[in-house]
């Protein structure tokens, strides 16, 4: 038995017809740039969203990228972020030459701690990117109320977490990457919503903000061949949105589908005293992009060779945290010390979780695991 961290192609083939009759009526009429499947996907996925606007773009990366350089932030300028995550969210506040200031995170939720971004607030901060990490939504009540009481933009990277719904402290329902100023995510394939190749969005319910954002993706031009600010060339392929129309359909779906494979890891690793299941948040339902466990005095290098062994895939997200990578020394938070994500980086390993399980795979990796564990 082979079982990966992401089955596509059985994937693929539940929506095959649909797909392929896409992508054939792409190359008939040779919309391949910005053609009528671009706009139907943008107008369904904020349909979904409840979102005003959506602006697709070429990665999730870019997302994040246009997303500040639409807020006008200036060299220098402190942007507060989380050293856990994919390094394209610290990338880009650096590439801006604006200034990353990581904060530790929650050692539950693996989400960034409100508190730490509290005391991390300067007169030179200007924004928080607060990561819905693995699927559940940080919690974005105390981030919004710092942002207010210090006059911060929030963007929100939800590259993770698309479809998840975060509960705010007044009753109100919102998905994830709708609730700061700007939102962003990655169609990357392996995501909840991933099309087969790059792509990513951006959303808002800002008009001016919309219409910049429209304008910085198209080379700053607003009519053509008038460029009114410097912008880039980031733009979501035809082929892509044909896919993610069709998977649209079928998030929630699939969500559903990850969200009980977690519950049958929870229940199989109840009783493991050296194995903590990620804890769910009452204000946020869980995406699940990953199941990530935390492990107490387990070799996990040798956990994970005996789950490759028996043909399960298995990941550390993440083995460095942002604040050791090379990349980064230049800034002030290399000498730093984050104790929760440096802990989390050396003992969590993800287990496959997608939309293609059943009970008997997820007895096989339990098993598995339990197995070594014991």
């Amino acid at each position: 038995m082979k079982i990966p961290m992401v089955d596509l192609k059985s994937q693929y083939l539940e929506i095959k017809d649909e797909i392929n009759e896409g992508i054939s009526r792409v190359i008939e009429n040779t919309s391949f740039i910005n053609g009528p499947d671009v706009k139907e996907f943008a107008g369904e996925l904020a349909d979904y969203l409840k979102v005003k606007h959506v602006i697709p773009c070429a990665n999730g990366t870019d997302a994040l990228q246009v997303a500040m350089m639409a807020l006008n932030l200036q060299q220098g300028d402190e942007v507060i972020t989380t050293g856990f995550t994919f390094i394209a969210t610290v990338e880009v506040i650096a590439l801006l030459k604006l200034t990353p200031v990581l904060v530790d995170v929650d050692p539950d939720t693996f989400n960034i701690d409100p508190d730490e971004i509290e005391k991390a607030v300067t007169s030179k901060t200007k924004a928080i990117v607060p990561v819905h990490l693995f699927g559940q939504c940080a919690d974005m009540d105390k981030i919004m109320e710092i942002a207010e009481k210090h006059n911060l933009y929030v963007i929100e990277d939800t590259a993770q977490a698309i479809g998840a719904d975060f509960t705010d402290k007044n009753g109100n329902i919102r998905k994830a990457g709708t609730i700061g100023h700007i939102g962003c995510t990655s169609f990357f394939p392996s995501k909840n919503l991933g099309c087969y190749g790059d792509g990513g969005a951006i959303f808002t319910n800002d008009d001016k903000l919309n219409e910049k954002i429209r304008s910085i993706v198209n080379h700053g031009m607003k009519v053509r061949y008038y460029h009114d600010m410097i912008g880039v060339n980031s733009r979501l392929d035809t082929f892509q949105a044909v896919v993610l129309r069709a998977k649209l359909k079928h998030l929630d779906k699939y969500n559903n589908v990850r969200r009980y494979a977690a519950d049958y890891y929870d229940k199989a690793f109840k009783n493991c005293e050296r194995l903590i299941t990620p804890e769910r948040l009452h204000k946020s339902t869980h995406t699940f992009h990953q199941y990530t466990l935390k492990t107490i005095d387990v070799d996990r290098k040798k956990l994970q060779e005996h789950l490759n062994n028996r043909g399960i895939a298995s990941a550390i997200y993440y083995p460095v945290p942002m604040h050791k990578q090379k990349a980064f020394q230049e800034f002030n938070c290399a000498g730093k010390s984050y104790p929760v994500t440096e802990e989390l980086c050396k003992t969590v390993i993800s287990l496959p979780v997608n939309s293609e399980l059943n009970d008997d795979i997820l007895k096989y990796i339990t098993d598995a695991v339990i197995g070594f564990i014991r």
